[in-house]
């Protein structure tokens, strides 16, 4: 069995840049297996304006390296929408669908290789790219959003193209209010070159079904008993809640290499919201490797305080659940767990 507990994966940004593929979760999709909700024609829409804006630079001679002449600047298309309505799929597919140098990555990962490499060097470090694919743009922190901006405006105009999706809350979707606009005004400088499309609809995840929640006991104790024990990893909530304050998002990936699945035993409310922050960004990292995971104790309802639940990060929370929800159902329908 592994012990997570005992790993602190050390921080390396120039590896970091070399890892930016699709997560294990989104290597074989594709634009053909992306299945638009028929009740949301936006969502269609999205996936052909995507596709074109994909299959029209690389149209021309050359590709998406043609983008790196002084004539031909870089262009941007924004996805925005709520979560699970497959703005990562498509962003993926774009990826696959893509010839050229071409990198993916989390807003989270960007920030933190501006912050490890410096601006200069980080712009240095994807000038030759034809294709940046950034996923779950914050427009929370303005520092950040300072930040992206700058890292954009120098590299777009040298030919760099850049696909970017961002969550809406759930509650100001059904108030039809969407974050482009928020988008185009921080982005200032560099929003003209940016197309935008909105995704309506609810969550795939829970599409015909109902939201999942916590094995019980039996139901654990069977799912863990079909696992390979050799790279299995099993912890408590609160000892890897303790774990991940020591260690920086952009490693979780090293801190799960190896592992088959997860075991997180349990779960307790969360009062302090940078320890929820950090368990987000561990069950987003969990999810897009595709790892097998279950978790037992407190409902997922009650995981996130309510004296932050609805705050700044309020969608972060929002898709966390979502994904959690989609994780457990996973480990159910693959007959994994099977409780006399």
């Amino acid at each position: 069995m592994i012990d997570l507990l005992t790993r602190n994966p050390a921080p390396d940004p120039l590896a970091l840049t070399a890892e930016l593929l699709p997560s294990a979760r989104f290597q074989e999709v594709r634009f053909g297996t992306y299945r638009p909700n028929p009740e949301y024609s936006s969502q269609a829409a999205a996936r052909d304006s995507l596709q074109t804006f994909v299959e029209t630079a690389q149209q021309k001679p050359g590709g998406l390296r043609l983008f790196r002449r002084r004539a031909l600047e870089g262009r941007g298309l924004y996805l925005d929408g709520g979560f699970g309505v497959g703005k990562t799929h498509l962003l993926a597919s774009a990826y696959h669908a893509s010839s050229g140098v071409r990198a993916i990555m989390s807003f989270q990962d960007l920030m933190y290789l501006i912050g490890a490499l410096g601006m200069t060097r980080a712009v240095d470090a994807f000038r030759g790219h034809d294709l940046l694919l950034i996923d779950e743009f914050e427009l929370d922190d303005p520092g950040n959003t300072h930040m992206a901006n700058t890292f954009l405006g120098q590299l777009m105009p040298g030919g760099t193209s850049v696909i970017a999706t961002s969550n809406t809350e759930p509650g100001a979707l059904g108030q039809g209010r969407f974050n482009a606009g928020d988008f185009q005004r921080q982005i200032q400088g560099i929003a003209s070159r940016f197309e935008t499309h909105r995704l309506d609809g609810p969550d795939f995840r829970q599409r015909g079904t109902k939201p999942e929640d916590v094995f019980s006991g039996p139901e654990y104790a069977a799912w863990e008993a079909v696992q390979n024990p050799e790279t299995l990893a099993t912890l408590s909530h609160r000892d890897l809640n303790r774990h991940l304050l020591k260690i920086h998002p952009s490693r979780f990936a090293g801190l799960l290499s190896g592992v088959g699945a997860v075991g997180v035993l349990n779960l307790v409310p969360m009062d302090d919201q940078n320890v929820a922050l950090r368990f987000v960004h561990f069950i987003d990292k969990l999810y897009d490797l595709g790892l097998p995971a279950a978790f037992t104790g407190t409902p997922l309802g009650t995981l996130f305080d309510s004296s932050y639940r609805h705050g700044a990060y309020a969608k972060k929370y929002s898709r966390c659940l979502s994904r959690l929800s989609e994780m457990l159902r996973e480990a159910r329908e693959a007959g994994r767990v099977n409780v006399p």
